[in-house]
């Protein structure tokens, strides 16, 4: 096996995802570290976080980007607690964690007036039968199932309720008509590959209107609340955050969109993302063994690719430990509540060579398993 190349970067995980080509820890900016997240220099570094982010999404006018606690589940939780009970909900999910916005909905928040669309693995429900005159949760790239929405044209211009989008796996690396969607959250440590703990949230003009208009009926710990005496908690999006973050985090994903600025924005951040999952579909071609979860080619994520292997569960736990063993792709296997398989992450911060060099051993991997 020592005949075979091996992948310069290993790093397959499909969160926390793969630095960057090229990171190095000792070249982050660290002035703010030591200090103060309310002084200046560190207002200033999480207000550029916030600029450089809507500048490079390219977020219509009025739209507000947020760093909060807790992740991309942070964001949306908070969402949920913040805004939903205004109306009816439509709850939209084909994998694990759209299923888990259903849990919070249904059982913590407990709910009444709520419409399901429920899809297996590997599919998407009818878009068409979603109620749009309710709020609509739903997530753009279902991560564990590597099914995306194909674009926006199901979302109506003249819907009454809020689109709420989980899109930690799509953001920088899918095209999102962001004027179609109300509530946009995410994570540093997916597609750009940052490091975890904190959250985005973007809201639309409508989003804040329904911030400073509607009071839920459910107690808010400080941690969810948005507003303050009817009127949105400004500096959450300017950058004075709701609670203390990682200076040295907020560095890190400065990097991230450093970068994404230095290899030509988000553009070539999509595309690059598009080709590598371009070079995981020419092998699908040529081998029958190995087939995407996804079942229809334009729902395919070009992030979280998952594939189905035509092998007992015991074969793809050895396939997945060999190449683990052999140091040439870590963390592949499929989410623990998806169906037995792979999972291959490809934003834009892998690199098509990787890609390459990893397609040899698959093989390799499979004829080990099936001889």
């Amino acid at each position: 096996m020592t005949t075979l190349n091996k992948p310069a970067n290993p790093n397959f995980s499909s969160g926390p995802c793969s630095k960057r080509p090229g990171y190095r820890l000792a070249e982050l900016k660290t002035e703010t570290l030591g200090r103060s997240h309310r002084a200046a220099v560190g207002k200033n570094a999480l207000g550029k976080a916030i600029d450089d982010t809507a500048r490079i999404l390219g977020l219509p006018e009025g739209y507000r980007v947020g760093i909060v606690p807790g992740s991309d589940t942070g964001a949306m939780e908070m969402i949920m607690w913040s805004m939903l009970g205004a109306r009816g909900v439509d709850v939209v999910a084909w994998e694990s964690f759209g299923q888990e916005w259903f849990t919070d909905i249904s059982q913590q928040l407990k709910l009444e007036d709520v419409n399901t669309h429920f899809a297996d693995y590997g599919l998407l429900p009818d878009l068409t039968a979603i109620n749009q005159d309710n709020d609509v949760v739903f997530t753009w790239n279902g991560t564990t199932s590597g099914v995306k929405v194909p674009n926006g044209d199901w979302i109506k211009d003249d819907r009454q309720g809020l689109m709420i989008c989980d899109a930690t796996s799509a953001v920088f690396a899918m095209e999102m008509p962001w004027e179609k969607l109300d509530v946009i959250t995410f994570s540093w440590q997916k597609v750009l590959g940052g490091e975890g703990a904190h959250g985005m949230i973007i809201l639309s003009p409508r989003a804040v209107e329904r911030l400073e208009s509607y009071t839920p009926a459910w107690p808010l710990p400080k941690i969810f609340r948005l507003t303050a005496k009817g009127k949105l908690i400004e500096g959450i999006f300017s950058g004075a955050t709701i609670n203390t973050p990682s200076m040295l985090c907020v560095a890190d994903y400065q990097d991230a969109l450093d970068w994404v600025d230095a290899i030509g924005g988000l553009p070539a951040a999509i595309q690059k993302s598009k080709d590598n999952l371009a070079v995981l579909a020419k092998f699908v071609s040529e081998n029958d063994w190995i087939e995407f979860l996804a079942q229809a080619p334009d729902t395919i994520s070009n992030t979280s690719v998952c594939f189905t292997l035509k092998a007992t569960a015991d074969q793809v736990k050895q396939f997945i430990k060999l190449l683990e063993n052999e140091g040439v792709a870590y963390d592949i296997g499929s989410y623990r509540d998806a169906p037995d398989g792979l999972r291959i992450w490809c934003g834009s911060t892998v690199e098509a060579s990787d890609l390459k060099a990893l397609l040899p051993w698959l093989s390799w991997a499979w004829q080990q398993v099936t001889r």
